[in-house]
């Protein structure tokens, strides 16, 4: 079935790049309508986008020629029958002002009601003087949009077209198409499943300043729980105060500190879900004697450390019916290693799939924006070349929702 894409121009100087974007997406056989505020129709001439698309432009809430006789009779109103049928809709470029608008649940023109109507993924690609982009108003529209579930691409930084230099240029295109196919084109294989999502490191307090940890940032975890969420599951995730977050809306998010933190959350939450993805960096070791207020730095400190108590091992027996993903991360360990000590870990945590991988390398594991893993269960293994962290969570996921029949 042809799905469809609303694609909605304000009057960001970017503009002109949309009529790319569109062209491209009908080359993969998408359905496109484009909307333009009135301001952007006078920065791009709407037949650009009417050749670009196939499509008729809309650009006026009220035709001139409108009659409220032959709405009620034809029971048929552009803007409502646009967002019914739209599969996804995006805002490229999208202003501060719409921005505003959308955040402020304002409706004054063909666009902004259209939106208020719809109930497809909306996705959003600010484009605006980097100044514009800083101002905290800005920032407070862009995260209440983010908490209601809008999408949202943020500008790169660059030359504009203003003279200045920083972040405010609209999105590569190549990342929006990337995202619009994304959303038009998922299978719901997780719809109705409950998922608990752990991402990013523990830290294990020193004193009550200072505190050793590790380099996860939690990008594999968020881009799973990302996955998660576009196949239909309501996931919940746990975290750690310092992780990247997620793109999209999460069921529920709890943050952590401590392996304490982390125990407790994953115990109060593991009896209701059916997939565990336990991807969180834990501490391997405690500090023995924790010191209060903040230990002088006018001498030396020597630091007991104990093992920790292992999280992964304990999952099932709160729950023996959960799914469990545990990602098992190894250093300068050969391929042939890494599988043997996943299968041990599959033993000893009774969990049903391992992710492991070799975080000693700067292209993958911790911090990298890319990873290479191995996917071990009791009867296969699968490698995941190097990639970025999205995709790898799009091969896990898949991988998982075929070999588990999720």
């Amino acid at each position: 079935m042809k799905k469809t894409v609303v694609f909605g121009v304000t009057s960001g100087i970017a503009a002109y790049k949309s009529v790319e974007l569109v062209k491209q997406l009908k080359k993969e056989g998408v359905t496109i309508h484009v909307v333009m505020t009135a301001s952007a129709s006078k920065m791009v001439n709407p037949k650009e986008f009417e050749k670009a698309s196939g499509n008729r432009v809309y650009t006026e809430l009220f035709d001139r020629d409108f009659d409220y006789k032959a709405i009620l009779k034809a029971r048929k109103v552009d803007h409502i029958d646009l967002a019914d049928r739209a599969d996804v809709i995006v805002v490229a470029p999208a202003t501060a002002n719409i921005l505003t608008k959308i955040a402020q649940g304002i409706a004054d023109d063909f666009l902004t009601t259209m939106l208020l109507a719809a109930n497809s993924p909306i996705i959003l690609c600010p484009s605006m003087n980097a100044h514009m982009w800083n101002n905290p108003i800005v920032k407070e529209h862009v995260a209440t949009l983010q908490k209601r579930g809008f999408i949202i691409i943020p500008p790169e930084r660059g030359m504009l077209a203003c003279g200045y230099e920083g972040p405010g240029r609209l999105a590569h295109l190549e990342a929006i198409q990337e995202e619009i196919l994304r959303q038009i084109t998922y299978s719901k294989s997780l719809l109705g499943k409950k998922v608990l999502v752990t991402a990013g490191g523990t830290i294990e307090k020193i004193d009550d300043v200072r505190f050793i940890g590790n380099k996860s940032t939690g990008k594999m975890g968020a881009s799973l729980a990302d996955e998660c969420v576009l196949r239909g599951a309501e996931v919940t995730l746990l975290r750690a105060r310092s992780a990247v977050e997620p793109r999209y809306v999460m069921q529920q998010v709890e943050e952590f500190e401590t392996i304490e933190d982390l125990q407790e959350l994953v115990r109060k939450h593991v009896s209701g879900v059916d997939i565990v993805i336990h991807t969180a960096a834990v501490g391997d070791f405690r500090v023995k004697e924790k010191q209060s207020g903040k230990t002088s730095s006018k001498k030396g400190v020597v630091l007991a450390l104990s093992p920790a108590i292992k999280i992964s091992n304990t999952i099932k027996q709160w729950n023996p019916k959960v799914t469990l993903v545990l990602f098992k991360a190894e250093y300068a360990v050969s391929e042939e290693a890494l599988v043997k000590r996943a299968k041990e870990k599959l033993l000893e945590s009774d969990a049903d799939v391992i992710v492991a991988n070799d975080v000693s390398k700067k292209d993958r594991g911790f911090a990298a924006d890319t990873n290479e893993v191995l996917i071990v269960t009791k009867t296969e293994t699968k490698k995941i070349t190097l990639r970025s962290k999205r995709e790898v969570a799009k091969e896990v996921v898949t991988y998982l929702s075929k070999a588990l029949s999720f």
